[in-house]
């Protein structure tokens, strides 16, 4: 089972900065796009980070590292990153299925722009997405999975009305049991694709609605 987000802060450069923790007890399968945990495996949390916009680290897999041994979190885990505040998460369920978003969608980027080096260096947010599955996924399912929610997270963005799929950091977990028949499919018509695809939508479409503000910026407003 994975547990709800705890929103706890770390101090950093002189700042007081949030993150979100999940525990999963027992550990999970999951697959991720993250740059800490990536992949298929077991995991055991998952960390989603908000950094200032001004960040300019290039290992964030060994930021996020540091970070989870500050939090005294064991064994292999996920670990995301975003401009946004984490406190602002929106979550949704769909029969059984829980997803979380942090969403950040300030300048939206299409994945196939002819020219997308020429996108505006300064970026709001990131779109992470993070969800539990009930039942036990096959690798191809989990595959599947992050492709739905990917598609459910383009949806949400084009109702939104904004000119783009997503940002050019967007991260997906998905996470389900380790034990238990493996289900083969994680399409949007299968029988967990279909509700991944209800809460992502849902979780991206709330979290989009409200104006998005970089955390750096919403702590001189």
């Amino acid at each position: 089972m994975l547990s709800d987000p705890v929103l706890t802060h770390r101090p950093e450069d002189g700042q007081d900065i949030p993150l979100l923790v999940w525990r999963a007890h027992p550990p999970l399968r999951a697959v991720s796009s993250g740059p800490l945990g990536g992949g298929v495996g077991v995991r055991h949390w998952v960390v989603n980070a908000t950094v200032p916009m001004s960040y300019r680290r290039d290992d964030p897999a060994a930021h996020l590292t540091a970070l989870a041994d500050r939090l005294g979190l064991d064994g292999p885990g996920v670990g995301l990153l975003t401009g946004v505040d984490v406190a602002e998460v929106t979550a949704r369920t769909d029969t059984g299925v829980r997803a979380w978003a942090t969403v950040g969608l300030g300048i939206p980027l299409w994945a196939a722009a002819p020219d997308p080096a020429h996108a505006p260096a300064q970026r709001v947010g990131t779109v992470n997405i993070v969800v539990y599955v009930p039942a036990a996924l096959g690798d191809a399912a989990l595959v599947n999975a992050v492709a739905t929610a990917t598609e459910a997270k383009c949806q949400a963005i084009r109702e939104l009305g904004l000119p783009g799929t997503g940002t050019p950091t967007d991260s997906v977990t998905v996470l389900c049991p380790t034990t238990g028949p493996p289900q083969p499919y994680g399409g949007p018509r299968s029988a967990w694709g279909a509700p991944l695809a209800r809460a992502v939508h849902a979780a991206v479409r709330a979290g989009g609605s409200e104006p998005c503000v970089p955390w750096s910026q919403r702590r001189t407003c």
